[in-house]
């Protein structure tokens, strides 16, 4: 399977448990109701979550931005975060997970006595569901090709894009968009046609040594890209955020998309037009330094 958020299949995950409203069921067996606001809706907020040499990577960042996303959705988790760490702890060591996993942490508005839209319908209490996977990207998986997409981002007052929420179609829309061209994930532009962001991970791009973005208003506020970017700054390599037209993104000599799935991950075309170098230099010590910090983050945080 192609795109950027691919993975090599593992056996493990036949038998892997899953945590549903506070208990631990079998993957295969885990159901909600079909009056949950989540399912009906798309009514809720989620975080993925990588395991990586025994630590949830930049777990605070996550934790932060889901209950960001809850209370501008007015949905009370009922419980604190370190409450509901201490669930995903569990939920890793009953699976027996030290690495290379991947979670799926969801919190929807619950069940209502009746599908719509209306808030005031549900009965109370959110379900909280996070799934457990054994994933890694293969380590043979090939540069992604990018096309552009006529589906565009939105601004806030219209659709906020840094609300992790359950509703994603403008995305997948994007990314159908796309598919038929021989694509593995589109490249979205905003409403203004400027650079955004791809239909599931944040884009960036080189050119002559720099490394150029899109503002953050109009793309997903996500940790990996902040993390990216931090390193640029902190040397890695020369950074430009901006307001960019396609043309200058067709123009790069690098591409790459950062997200929690498989952090930096290169580009080898852009509508058709292949890369020389995929990854390329700037690409590949932006992917080195994230490594590092991964594993400076691990090794500070594993044993909480």
């Amino acid at each position: 399977m192609p795109g950027s958020q691919d993975f090599t299949p593992d056996t493990r995950n036949n038998a892997v448990l899953v945590l549903l409203n506070g208990q631990l069921v079998p993957a295969h067996d885990a159901q909600v109701s079909l009056f949950d606001a989540g399912f009906g809706l798309g009514d809720g907020v989620w975080e993925g979550l990588r395991l990586h040499k025994g630590a949830l990577l930049f777990l605070e960042a996550h934790l932060d931005r889901l209950y960001h996303g809850a209370a501008a959705l007015r949905i009370e988790i009922g419980l604190t975060r370190e409450a509901l760490t201490a669930c995903l702890c569990d939920l890793l060591r009953a699976n027996g997970m030290e690495d290379g996993a991947h979670l799926r942490l969801m919190v929807t508005r619950g069940r209502k006595s009746t599908i719509n839209q209306d808030p005031r319908f549900a009965l109370g209490a959110p379900t909280i569901a996070v799934t457990a996977e054994f994933k890694q990207r293969s380590a043979e998986a090939r540069p992604l090709a990018l096309a552009i997409s006529t589906i565009r981002t939105s601004p806030p007052e219209i659709f906020d894009m840094h609300l992790n929420t359950h509703s994603r179609v403008n995305y997948i829309r994007a990314l159908l968009d796309v598919i038929d061209a021989g694509a593995d994930e589109a490249i979205m532009l905003d409403h203004r046609g400027f650079v955004a962001s791809c239909n599931a991970t944040n884009l960036f791009w080189v050119k002559d040594g720099t490394v150029f973005t899109s503002r953050d208003d109009f793309c997903f506020n996500g940790i990996t890209r902040g993390n990216v970017m931090a390193l640029c700054r902190d040397g890695v390599a020369p950074l430009r955020q901006g307001d960019w037209p396609p043309e200058h993104l067709l123009a790069a000599d690098e591409v790459f998309v950062t997200g929690t799935m498989a952090g930096v991950t290169a580009a080898g075309s852009v509508n058709g037009r292949s890369l020389s170098s995929a990854p390329g230099p700037v690409t590949i010590a932006i992917a080195q330094a994230y490594e590092r910090l991964k594993d400076s983050y691990a090794m500070e945080h594993a044993a909480q």
